[in-house]
């Protein structure tokens, strides 16, 4: 694949950040920042992706700030645990655990997104609520995780998502080079979740923007196609 595949609602660029989208400090309109976030499943390259992808907006003067999902906050580091296999416990409450720690991850009146994105700044994040819904969605009721979900579905959706594609037979190929593993981490459910994430995306097809990149050998060669769509979003 040498170019980005879009999959988003109609052919229109994504919408502009107008009409209530800005916030007025001491009579200084500031326009809010973009929030990008990246998927896929394990070893797709995200966290590769977002650091080159923070460079080269901050060369272009964006003020931009990556973070991820699980996070970590008390909320996150409980979670990670679980993943982990430190500790033993039911799918449906690693489910809630994901929403809980996006909830205090968006709202949070310290270093919540919303605030962040209100200062102006750009927000390059690691995971998001499709992680959740491509992830628990297989093991418990999907539309039980579609409503926990439903809170951050209606107060911050992705200006833009960036899905790293790559199959699952790759994806356990990069992940047994890791010291270790974790609770999604097999090929059958790989598999199963990088299927998923594209039932969601068809899905929601009218209400969110997504662009698909295939994860390449050559990691610039997948910013490349990455930063394309973005320019898109930014309008460079």
């Amino acid at each position: 694949m040498q170019n980005a595949k879009i999959a988003k609602k109609g052919n229109a660029r994504p919408p502009a950040l107008d009409n209530g989208s800005s916030v007025c400090y001491n009579k200084n309109v500031m326009e809010k920042g973009k929030f990008i976030v990246f998927e896929g499943i394990d070893g797709s390259g995200k966290s590769t992706q977002i650091k080159l992808l923070a460079q080269y907006l901050t060369e272009k003067g964006i003020d931009c700030e990556t973070t991820f999902e699980p996070t970590d906050s008390p909320f996150g580091k409980l979670l990670r645990s679980c993943l982990k296999g430190e500790l033993d416990t039911d799918e449906r409450a690693i489910a809630a655990s994901f929403a809980a720690d996006r909830l205090d991850h968006i709202f949070n009146p310290v270093y919540g997104l919303k605030k962040k994105l209100d200062e102006g700044k750009t927000i390059l994040c690691d995971r998001y609520y499709f992680s959740s819904l491509a992830y628990n969605g297989g093991f418990v009721s999907p539309e039980w995780v579609v409503e926990l979900n439903r809170v951050a579905m209606q107060e911050l959706r992705a200006d833009l998502t960036v899905y790293i594609d790559l199959t699952a037979e790759a994806s356990m190929k990069r992940v047994s080079k890791r010291t270790e593993t974790e609770r999604y981490e097999t090929l059958e459910r790989q598999t199963a979740i990088r299927e998923r994430y594209f039932s969601l995306f068809h899905r929601f097809s009218k209400e969110e923007n997504v662009v698909i990149v295939e994860s390449a050998e050559e990691k610039n060669t997948t910013q490349v196609n990455i930063r394309k769509a973005v320019d898109r979003l930014f309008g460079f």
